[in-house]
């Protein structure tokens, strides 16, 4: 079977897409544009996917296996700020397993359906941190600097089944995250490095993800995509 496009632009088929950490922040803005834009959204929550637990994943998957997502968003993340001679171990292993191996392991759980069906997007969601560098964020920016080398491999080996692979790195966003990161002076100092003078809202993201994900998005792959209101250029 071969994705039927003029059936999805007429509105026969409902699409589908999984998206990790969907329920705050950026990745909930990313699930409700894609539901305003008829797409039904599985976004699990802790109880039905736990991105830290092998054996949640495995089942999950295995919960799955028969469901078709034409769009794969691996947005769930966590970020522990310390100095390289303070990280934990723990912590190296948590940002390792949520950041880079489960969305790994998503992937390769879904990606046949898309291979079945000659059609899939998938975007992984990284960070300003892995494209410019910021104390503390040592396994943070590993991690997502891997993810991209997880998009660059993908872009190539999945181009002939016509699923295509994107990075979308935001930059400050005003998330929980953000703001459990920072303090409020904090957060006025970052924006005054900001060129456009602000942070950015979820839904500013989401934006960026929508178009990657979506079907008009026919020739766009393996790019890291910074959106980040010129903080990288300073």
């Amino acid at each position: 079977m071969r994705y039927d496009y003029e059936r999805v632009w007429k509105g026969d088929l409902m699409r589908r897409v999984l998206i990790t950490g969907g329920s705050r922040g950026i990745g909930k803005a990313i699930a409700d544009k894609f539901a305003a834009n008829g797409y039904q959204v599985t976004a699990p929550n802790r109880v039905e996917l736990n991105l830290e637990d092998s054996a949640s994943i495995k089942e999950f998957i295995n919960n799955y296996k028969d469901v078709y997502f034409d769009v794969i968003i691996n947005n769930a993340g966590c970020n522990d700020i310390n100095m390289i001679d303070e990280i934990k171990d723990d912590e190296i292993d948590r940002m390792m397993t949520v950041n880079l191996i489960t969305p790994i392991k998503l992937i390769r759980g879904f990606v046949g359906k898309m291979k079945e069906n000659k059609y899939g997007r998938i975007v992984n969601i990284g960070s300003i941190w892995a494209v410019v560098s910021k104390e503390g964020r040592t396994i943070y920016s590993a991690t997502k600097n891997g993810i991209h080398g997880v998009t660059n491999t993908l872009s190539v080996e999945l181009a002939v089944y016509n699923i295509l692979v994107n990075t979308v790195c935001p930059g400050f966003t005003l998330t929980e995250m953000t703001k459990k990161n920072n303090s409020p002076d904090a957060i006025i100092e970052i924006v005054k490095n900001i060129p456009i003078g602000r942070m950015a809202e979820p839904k500013e993201i989401a934006e960026a993800v929508f178009f990657l994900g979506h079907e008009t998005n026919t020739y766009i792959t393996g790019q890291k995509l910074v959106v980040d209101g010129g903080f990288a250029e300073k």
